[in-house]
């Protein structure tokens, strides 16, 4: 029997895609577009000849060229962001059933362009094609319908007043949002911030991650209608998910120009506390535990790279998640038979290894994989999983956000234990807890400081939950939910006098 996908594509479907697009890294493609896309169409590069590569991460091979957005492209669009939000009924006057049918064509578009859009993120980030075809793509869709549809089911509010008086509460658009969004989830991530905040009705400038810009500029096209942005006077607010550094830079240079709001969904060091209660149900764990730590090869934001066991199960526990690492197949991201892909750059899996050797230096036991590249021969930048034991909380590697494939181990005697190592962090993002009691899971989850917490599994929520974090984690707002649409609004009172007496 054929493989297939869950949208029906077999593996002969992606291969012609990969060769339709000229991204099968015989030569530089002519087909995708790597033009900026502004005010409806693509621009040139105006002479500047600044264009970057892209490279297919788990080749090494090239594959397309991106223009680099000068200084002059920011401008052209704010402005042209600017001119349509002060452009009465172009975008934020519309009525908001009118905008909602727009959000909900765009939807149906990206539906219909799933494999392209699946394929160029496989290639660009050397994600699995079926993490695009069965989740990103999807989601991404998902997302738009969730916001588009409560577009015309959120209403603003009367004041409490006496009868000589109306007090109107409305919501209005922010204005002019710059919204960057991050290399590992390019298409998803943009989704979670493009749709709220067109939905309440602001003009947006959408700045890609370098190293993922063939899906967000596929996006654009499709729709027709990162300091740079954060320093321009006329932009009103930013967006940002990435690293928590590069965060504080926004932060600053927002600072620095108009004071923009700005929202930032920042890093990670995610816990995963196994009590001892739940010896009984490992086999059902494990799978979320695994997929905690490695889905999407660990980059992403929320991974549970802490494992916190109890100690009486840890060794029972850890001989689980051995025999279960043998599931996960590391190869070809385009490949339907691959579930796990490639690091995004040769420097990043570096940085990965360097973690791994550190970890070791600093005591830890090595369990699984290592500081080891492997599938050298394909070109690209893949690094085994691993699994560090008998790590100090306190080390680099239980403290820092590696963004790859590891995963450590460390040990708690009692509940109060767990909840101190868990918290432990300069970050609040996640945290996972698997016990069979109710009233531990209550307790336990309330005390962990982190923005999303799930009990027995491993989950980042769907549409309808908020996802963010505490500490340095998150800056002001949620993405997802109706609590998605508040950073992206501003809130007016409008007072009338009413004269009740003729």
């Amino acid at each position: 029997m054929t493989a297939k996908t869950a949208a029906g594509y077999t593996q002969k479907d992606i291969n012609q895609e990969v060769k339709r697009l000229e991204l099968d890294g015989t030569k530089i493609s002519s087909v995708v577009e790597g033009r900026a896309f502004i005010n409806g169409k693509y621009v040139d590069d105006n002479g500047s000849g600044e264009w970057l590569t892209t490279s297919n991460p788990a080749t090494g091979r090239v594959v397309a060229q991106i223009m680099s957005s000068t200084k002059r492209h920011v401008d052209l669009a704010v402005t042209a962001a600017r001119q349509a939000f002060e452009t009465k009924g172009v975008w934020s006057d519309l009525p908001p059933s009118e905008r909602k049918e727009i959000l909900f064509r765009w939807a149906d578009l990206i539906a219909q362009h799933d494999l392209e859009l699946a394929v160029y993120d496989t290639i660009e980030a050397g994600k699995v094609i079926t993490d695009n075809l069965e989740g990103d793509v999807p989601d991404t869709v998902s997302c738009i319908r969730y916001h588009a549809e409560a577009i015309d089911k959120l209403y603003d509010q009367v004041a409490p007043t006496g009868p000589s008086n109306l007090g109107l509460i409305v919501r209005e658009p922010v204005g002019v949002v710059g919204l960057i969004v991050p290399w590992n989830f390019p298409l998803l991530m943009a989704a979670w911030k493009l749709a709220p905040a067109l939905a309440t009705g602001n003009c947006v400038v959408l700045k890609p991650a370098e190293l993922t810009s063939l899906s967000a500029l596929k996006l654009g096209a499709l729709a027709r209608a990162a300091a740079a942005l954060a320093q321009h006077p006329d932009v009103d607010m930013v967006g940002f998910t990435g690293s928590t550094r590069v965060g504080r830079t926004i932060l600053q240079a927002a600072a620095e120009s108009n004071l923009k709001r700005v929202s930032l969904e920042l890093g990670g060091k995610s816990p995963q506390i196994v009590f001892d209660d739940a010896e009984e149900d490992l086999e059902r764990i494990v799978p979320h535990i695994l997929s905690a730590a490695f889905w999407n090869q660990s980059e992403n934001c929320s991974c549970g790279s802490r494992l916190l066991v109890q100690k009486g199960i840890k060794p029972k526990l850890i001989q689980k998640l051995l025999v279960a690492t043998n599931d996960y197949v590391m190869g070809d991201p385009r490949l339907l038979s691959s579930t796990i892909g490639s690091m995004i750059s040769p420097q990043h899996c570096d940085k990965v290894l360097r973690y791994i050797r550190k970890g070791i230096q600093d005591g830890g036991t090595c369990l699984l994989g290592g500081p080891q590249r492997i599938h050298e021969s394909s070109g690209g930048d893949f690094c085994g999983l691993t699994i560090l034991d008998n790590v100090s909380n306190s080390s680099s590697i239980a403290q820092e956000e590696v963004f790859g494939p590891v995963l450590v181990v460390i040990e708690f005697a009692t509940e109060e234990e767990a909840v101190m190592l868990a918290n432990d962090t300069k970050y609040g993002l996640a945290a996972s807890l698997y016990t069979s009691h109710i009233h531990r899971a209550h307790r336990v989850s309330r005390k962990l400081r982190a923005g999303n917490v799930s009990v027995n599994c491993f989950s980042e929520g769907d549409d309808t939950t908020p996802f963010g974090g505490y500490r340095q984690s998150g800056f002001v707002g949620r993405d997802k939910s109706i609590l998605a649409h508040e950073q992206y609004q501003e809130i007016k009172t409008i007072w009338h006098e009413v004269i009740v007496e003729p």
